[in-house]
């Protein structure tokens, strides 16, 4: 067995769209994800492209679009072309997912269900009533973790997530680390069962 670091924003669609093939690997193989939700805007607007909206028009339809449509398809999910509250808050969502650490509650089922319901659903993550609605439907009680979401302790672990997520380079969320090595997205996560079987030659950072 292994540990699998994630790093994540629950409003990721590239997450969303790994998340249920991400979680059967790590079941399949009785390894244990650590889950480190992220400021995922600040971190890109260091080490990232650049925000979303600053990317050329071309870049944006295949990145964002065509990209996106293969992907769901190819995992057999639904998904929306573009969420209408994306653009929202998304310290309250990831706070949530936090809180439930902290609190000892096994958050895997309630990060997929935001990201589901975020991109299939058309879920708003910065609106209270919604996400308890999510927790409820992932079997999780969501009042104590809502109420410790936004709490300045919570809130550290948060920026403590981001700020090593920057300094260790990473710069897109979904982001697992098995053994100290770096696979950046959804689409590596091939990758990410091999080496969960037998680490590649080499070593990250360089």
């Amino acid at each position: 067995m292994a540990e699998i670091e994630y790093f994540y924003s629950a409003h990721s669609g590239y997450a969303y769209i790994g998340s249920a093939k991400f979680m059967q690997i790590a079941a399949a193989g009785g390894h244990t994800i650590t889950h480190r939700p992220m400021d995922l805007r600040a971190v890109v607007a260091v080490t990232g492209p650049g925000p979303t909206n600053s990317l050329t028009p071309q870049r944006s339809a295949y990145f964002s679009g065509r990209e996106i449509e293969r992907w769901a398809e190819a995992r057999g999910i639904g998904i929306l072309a573009r969420p209408t509250h994306h653009d929202n808050g998304i310290a309250l969502s990831n706070g949530m997912l936090i809180a439930g650490l902290q609190q000892g509650v096994d958050i895997g089922p309630l990060a997929h269900r935001m990201l589901e319901g975020h991109w299939r659903d058309d879920a708003d993550l910065d609106d209270r009533d919604t996400l308890a609605a999510l927790g409820w439907e992932a079997g999780i009680d969501p009042a104590p973790l809502l109420d410790a979401a936004l709490s300045p302790e919570i809130q550290a672990i948060y920026d403590a997530n981001t700020q090593e997520a920057i300094e260790r380079s990473i710069f897109g969320s979904p982001t697992y680390f098995v053994g100290g090595d770096m696979f950046y997205g959804q689409d590596h996560l091939e990758l990410v069962e091999r080496a969960l079987m037998k680490p590649f030659y080499g070593s990250w950072p360089r």
